[in-house]
């Protein structure tokens, strides 16, 4: 009883934020409201709409670049950093600048990087300019706004990554690596065969999370691209947005929201299939 009453205010909140508004857009994806008049039931309608709505798919297409764009770099930096941490400085203040970017917004480092990243008066471009490098469009480019917007999300999140790999590190015995060195192992393989093996379990809190973080982008869209230029930023999550609230077409979005949960719960389970990780891991 007494470890229910320590987790019931996280429990209540998720009850009341996440498990009854999950309840209640799936009931609103069964029927036709936009908000103005009561709602008309209409069945699974908006879900046989959906199957054939091409803007969607693509919705979906452009958030899964996003999510390959995201997720692998910032992963391996944010491995790469705690790595460096653990073995060079172990600074207090070291890893409070790491994680100094993570504790601003989503949408304050968009606006930041809105600016720095305009192609006539950002810092970005007076930069590459003085290395002799040609002015780039970043965010006004349909072929590197996706890509701007991933590396924003990168600056932003790495840190947190590697403070998770970082406090991963520190339950790793050093008695492994001294047995290791007294065999001749080298630094690399130390790496390969004793720290991401044990690795594991935050590897996989750090992918599962990262991930479905990532196919839920929208502050940083809403603040620098809103969906532009040319479509090229239009994640599912903004598509969702649109027809919500910029058409009024509440029960077609609480489909959408459904089909994604649906996607996320599968992609979740396919990751940690594929890691072989278990519920203990997890934990």
């Amino acid at each position: 009883m007494t470890g229910y009453l320590f987790i019931l205010p996280a429990l209540i909140g998720l009850l009341v934020f996440f498990a009854l508004p999950t309840l209640r857009a799936a009931e609103i994806s069964l029927t036709h409201w936009n908000l103005m008049r009561p709602a008309r039931w209409a069945g699974f309608e908006n879900y046989a709409r959906l199957w054939a709505d091409g803007k969607f798919w693509e919705s979906m297409r452009i958030t899964l670049f996003y999510v390959i764009y995201n997720i692998p770099l910032q992963t391996a930096l944010g491995l790469l950093i705690a790595v460096l941490a653990d073995r060079l400085a172990k600074s207090v203040m070291l890893r409070a600048v790491i994680i100094a970017p993570y504790l601003i917004s989503n949408v304050v480092a968009g606006l930041v990087w809105l600016l720095m990243l305009d192609p006539l008066i950002g810092i970005t471009n007076a930069f590459l300019g003085g290395i002799g490098i040609m002015p780039q469009p970043f965010l006004s480019s349909p072929d590197q706004a996706l890509i701007s917007v991933a590396g924003i999300s990168i600056w932003r999140h790495v840190g947190f990554t590697a403070l998770l790999f970082y406090a991963g590190l520190q339950s790793i015995p050093r008695d492994l690596y001294e047995a290791a060195r007294l065999d001749g192992a080298s630094e690399q393989a130390m790496f390969r065969m004793i720290t991401l093996p044990l690795l594991r379990p935050v590897m996989v809190f750090v992918l599962v999370t990262s991930v479905v973080g990532s196919f839920q982008v929208f502050d940083v869209i809403a603040v620098t691209t809103r969906g532009g230029p040319a479509d090229s930023t239009r994640a599912v999550l903004w598509y969702i947005y649109e027809n919500a609230f910029q058409f009024s077409r509440m029960g077609y979005a609480s489909a959408m929201s459904m089909v994604l949960f649906v996607i996320l719960i599968l992609v979740t389970l396919l990751q940690m299939k594929l890691l072989h990780a278990d519920r203990s891991d997890l934990g």
